[in-house]
């Protein structure tokens, strides 16, 4: 265990509640520390229910493509908390060290004296702090939660905003409805903040731009500023900008899945709508080609999980757990289906405040079996015969396992089949770290 473990564990216990959406403690806490929220290098803020990652991911590449120090902040973490943290360099950065970690940390705890808050809200600090401390030319910044009482939501004038898609999770701290939703997620707009907005469902997007007009947000919309299409394996984007029509043909993401190149075209508008840079169609395409986000449709060759599958498996891993998330997943799974046909198993394990109903009726129609696995180390996981009781309800052919690996040993061996593990952040974190695919801090 590392030293920064037994720190963060000692954290949790400063907040009875894991979540308590509000502003007033981190604003007290960074107030102790000297305001390091006033001392980041410019900040994009990035909001929404899907493809965050994603396109920070994007933006992360483009920047450091065209020689920018960039500096990144996002959770959950999937395999060590250092990944929420990167510290931006001319020649890329890395990920904080343990060292530095240990510091602000310590920083944190000890000027906020015992007082209440929430673990998110404390590491949050935690990486203001190194932030300011370390000189880079952009931060990219993603909320943990909704948007509006996020702690991230102290940054009172971001160099922009960005909302990705908008979709149905986390109900019990955002409301039971799209509206509500997206109101939440629409707090990170401020006054005369340029504010990108990936392509949205009509509710969603009626929100946001009402919520825009009441701040004095303006808005760059996808589908009516900027449009995204695939063209022969290319990515092909297209906008309006300072009256000059702007066309761009560039290669495919490498982030795998169609939906990709619409967070892909997110990225490019928020460079070239609010960073007001024209960055050389190289420099983007070099960006599309490095990127990187694990987790996210990532295919696994991990020979102790290939040995126990079927021979000739083709093997994949995906965090998506929400409706959205599996919708765009179930794409995907189609886009591979059409270039190579084979039986689709899904193996998923998932926390229980998700809806795992809304999320596997996603597949119908492609997955040809459900095997439902526990999530390790967490409590708070579906049983596996109870989710293993959803999928039925639902018509798939489903049992429970008590293993990754005896779930892949359990499914058909003929044809060679694919396999798609999804469900959890937490289980794609687990098995990362447990077969070496997340390099230790």
């Amino acid at each position: 265990m590392n030293r920064s473990d037994a720190i963060l564990e000692r954290l949790f216990g400063l907040h009875p509640k894991k979540i308590d959406l509000s502003l007033g403690r981190i604003e007290r806490l960074l107030d102790r520390l000297g305001r390091p929220q006033h001392r980041l290098p410019p900040v994009i803020h990035v909001a929404g229910t899907n493809g965050k990652g994603s396109v920070i991911a994007f933006l992360r590449a483009m920047l450091e493509a065209d020689g920018k120090a960039v500096h990144v902040y996002t959770s959950p973490h999937l395999a060590y908390f250092h990944e929420r943290i990167r510290l931006g360099s001319r020649d890329g950065g890395a990920l904080v060290g343990e060292e530095a970690l240990v510091d602000a940390l310590l920083e944190c705890e000890r000027v906020n004296e015992g007082e209440t808050i929430t673990h998110f809200e404390i590491t949050t600090a935690a990486a203001f702090h190194l932030f300011a401390e370390n000189p880079a030319d952009y931060l990219l910044l993603e909320v943990g939660l909704g948007g509006r009482f996020d702690a991230t939501n102290v940054i009172n004038r971001p160099l922009a905003s960005v909302i990705t898609p908008v979709s149905f999770d986390h109900q019990q701290f955002l409301g039971d409805t799209l509206a509500e939703i997206t109101h939440q997620k629409s707090g990170i707009l401020k006054p005369g903040v340029p504010a990108i907005i990936a392509r949205q469902t009509d509710e969603a997007l009626a929100v946001i731009e009402r919520d825009a007009d009441a701040v004095g947000a303006p808005l760059s919309i996808s589908g009516r500023d900027w449009q995204v299409h695939e063209e022969r394996g290319r990515l092909v984007y297209q906008d309006i900008h300072d009256g000059e029509g702007g066309l761009l043909d560039l290669p495919p993401p490498r982030l795998q899945g169609r939906y990709q190149y619409e967070n892909a075209a997110t990225a490019i508008a928020t460079l070239r709508y609010a960073l007001q840079m024209r960055l050389p169609a190289q420099t983007l395409a070099d960006g599309l080609r490095n990127a990187e986000w694990p987790a996210r449709l990532q295919r696994l060759d991990v020979p102790v999980l290939m040995k126990a599958a079927p021979a000739g498996t083709d093997l994949w891993l995906d965090g998506s757990h929400n409706a959205g998330g599996a919708a765009v997943l179930a794409q995907a799974m189609g886009e591979l289906e059409e270039q190579l046909s084979r039986p689709l198993h899904i193996v998923i394990g998932m926390l229980h405040v998700k809806d795992a109903a809304s999320y596997l009726v996603k597949f119908e129609g492609l997955a040809q079996s459900v095997t439902a696995i526990p999530v390790p180390g967490e409590d708070s996981g579906f049983p596996p015969e109870d989710l293993a009781e959803i999928a039925l309800s639902l018509g798939f052919p489903a049992r429970a396992a008590a293993s990754l690996e005896e779930a892949l040993a359990a499914l058909p061996r003929e044809p060679a089949p694919r396999i798609l593990i999804c469900g959890s952040l937490y289980l794609a974190g687990h098995i990362l770290r447990t077969y070496g695919l997340a390099p230790a801090p």
